[in-house]
């Protein structure tokens, strides 16, 4: 907002020094500097790509499922996780704050992970950071165009050795598919492909709002 005020008293000066004879070049200047403000401030506010993610707000009680800790093909399930996502006010609400308490495979699980949309690069982006894995999991979506009704979030991290100790230091592509069925229910999907292999579930959430 700095800069665009600082813009307006150009254009005002512009004016103001031009006089009659260049009122109708200074009024030219005048309206591209407004549009440039007003774009500029378009930039900055929340659109309608975040009001997309307005049904994830809220506290949630999720179901984890989580194959890399299973065994034979079946997932290792936590029940007793609660999620609470809101607005950060102090960013403009720009940005969904999600924080996780629970336990995952008998121990304390704890996350807190960040969700928004690049106005500027038309994207979705999405990073958490937990008690389990010992770097940020980051993730940058695809250019949107549209109103998708699924988010798919690609990213990659270097594995510690949750895929087998022959990965370790690999790069990893993942992905992070969001479904919002209703305002009362939506999944995380979390997809890994290692090296040679096809992509596989690996971590699937299902959140069902609480009604305290």
């Amino acid at each position: 907002m700095i800069a665009a005020g600082r813009i307006a008293l150009s254009v005002a000066a512009a004016i103001a020094l031009a006089g009659p004879a260049g009122t109708a070049e200074a009024a030219g200047t005048a309206t591209a500097a407004t549009t440039v403000v007003a774009r500029n401030e378009d930039v900055l506010k929340p659109g309608p790509h975040h009001r997309l993610l307005d049904p994830l707000a809220g506290t949630w009680k999720a179901t984890k499922h989580n194959y890399l800790l299973g065994k034979d093909g079946k997932p290792l399930v936590s029940r007793d996780i609660k999620v609470t996502v809101r607005w950060l006010t102090k960013t403009g609400r720009r940005y969904l704050q999600e924080t996780t308490e629970g336990t995952l495979g008998g121990r304390p699980y704890h996350r807190i992970g960040v969700l928004g949309f690049s106005n500027i690069d038309r994207r979705y982006e999405w990073t958490t950071f937990d008690n389990v894995t010992p770097q940020a999991m980051t993730y940058r979506g695809e250019r949107v165009e549209g109103r998708p009704s699924v988010l798919s979030i690609p990213g990659e991290f270097t594995d510690p050795g949750v895929l087998g100790p022959e990965y370790v230091g690999r790069t990893i592509p993942m992905r992070t598919v969001i479904t919002i069925s209703s305002k009362g229910r939506h999944t995380f999907d979390l997809y890994f492909t290692p090296p040679g292999q096809p992509e596989r579930l690996v971590d699937k959430v299902v959140y069902t709002r609480r009604i305290d």
